[in-house]
């Protein structure tokens, strides 16, 4: 599995956001000059993240983003979820895949099931602010 620019960049922008939060909305502009990272790829991003409700935005002269939530409610799993659609390790385990002709007696289905627990459980388990505490300690053996 590789995760890709789209979801590297939206945990990066959320902790931009929850590193920045002064419960005054943020102007892309300068998360983009922080981040060393397009207005208009961070424009794609906030597009998404904003559909699922992850965001608050104002346009105009003031304007700009904020969490919608504490920065302790969200977790890297369901960022990287929105962004990258989903985090399967393979096709078979992806929600609504087609049922695998082979899935009563595959060999490797228990070993795929095992990893994407795993990473499930391991993005889910870390939180925005939990990053930002990781990141100011340079450890990040979460």
């Amino acid at each position: 599995m590789k995760i890709s620019t789209r979801g590297r960049y939206a945990l990066r922008f959320m902790i931009d956001l929850a590193q920045h939060n002064q419960d005054t909305f943020i102007p892309l502009k300068d998360i983009s000059e922080r981040q060393a990272i397009s207005i208009k790829y961070l424009e794609q991003i906030t597009s998404l993240l904003s559909k699922y409700g992850l965001l608050q935005s104002v346009r105009g002269p003031q304007g700009g983003y904020k969490l919608a939530r504490e920065a302790s409610e969200y977790t890297v799993g369901e960022i990287l979820r929105i962004t990258e659609g989903n985090l399967s390790p393979v096709t078979c385990l992806e929600p609504n895949a087609a049922t695998c002709e082979r899935r009563g007696f595959c060999s490797t289905v228990k070993l795929w099931e095992g990893l994407q627990k795993t990473i499930n459980d391991y993005f889910d388990g870390i939180t925005l602010d939990q990053l930002i505490v990781k990141q100011a300690a340079l450890d990040y053996s979460i």
